[in-house]
């Protein structure tokens, strides 16, 4: 195993890089391993790249009774960033438990991000209710309710986006954000990005926020309905 002196000054690669962490990182029991695991190779280079390291075996493992190894994983060992992990909010078995992480205000679009790339989603369609109503809808997913919290608190009082928290299954729930706020938080996950993210679920969400009309366009609508004559 090669070895790493990570950089722990706060960056925006680095801010991604613990956003992936968050969702599909584990830190061993022994102090000095973070391994990261993903079904996808772009997201594995990525979180590489965020970190600025190379040399790095990437192996292949299953997850629970499965035989196939579907998954991807790489592990690096460095008690210095072991250490400023734990220093943020990052701990050992942190699904259900972990809350807030302390980090620069400034780079939590960088740290959302990676989130979403780690456990995010994004899903749309057309709600047979309403005609030629296309729904969008952006979500984070976690075990930890006061994680969830905690960053739909911070995007609230930092960006004005609003969300809502729902329980889905297996104690586990998401944060989810609807047309306006998926189309305001695509914009701040996205700037100035250096093109570190996953690029599936970009143009996912971006196909789907380009269905939809524009605040322009539904204010022409509604004011040729209301100059129109009787």
């Amino acid at each position: 195993m090669a070895k790493s002196t990570i950089s722990t000054r706060w960056s925006k690669k680095l801010a991604y890089a613990i956003g992936l962490i968050v969702s599909d990182g584990n830190m061993s029991p022994d102090g000095r391993h973070v391994t990261f695991t993903s079904k996808d190779l772009d997201l594995i280079e990525q979180f590489l790249r965020a970190l600025n390291i190379e040399g790095y075996h990437v192996g292949r493992k299953s997850r629970g009774h499965e035989l196939e190894k579907k998954y991807f994983v790489v592990q690096i060992g460095d008690v210095r960033f072991y250490r400023f992990l734990l220093g943020i909010g990052i701990m050992q078995r942190k699904s259900k438990i972990l809350q807030e992480i302390q980090m620069p205000k400034n780079l939590l679009p960088h740290f959302v991000r990676g989130v979403f790339d780690g456990d995010g989603t994004c899903y749309s369609y057309y709600d047979p209710r309403w005609k030629s109503s296309f729904m969008v809808y952006t979500a984070f997913v976690s075990a930890s309710p006061i994680f969830l919290t905690w960053l739909q608190k911070y995007l609230d009082a930092t960006y004005g986006i609003q969300g809502t928290i729902s329980a889905m299954v297996k104690h586990v729930q998401q944060l989810r954000y609807a047309k306006k706020a998926s189309r305001k938080l695509f914009s701040i996950m996205y700037r100035n990005a250096d093109n570190l993210y996953l690029k599936r679920k970009y143009l996912k969400l971006s196909e789907a926020l380009a269905i939809l009309p524009s605040v322009q366009e539904k204010n022409a609508r509604v004011e040729k309905l209301v100059n129109s004559p009787a």
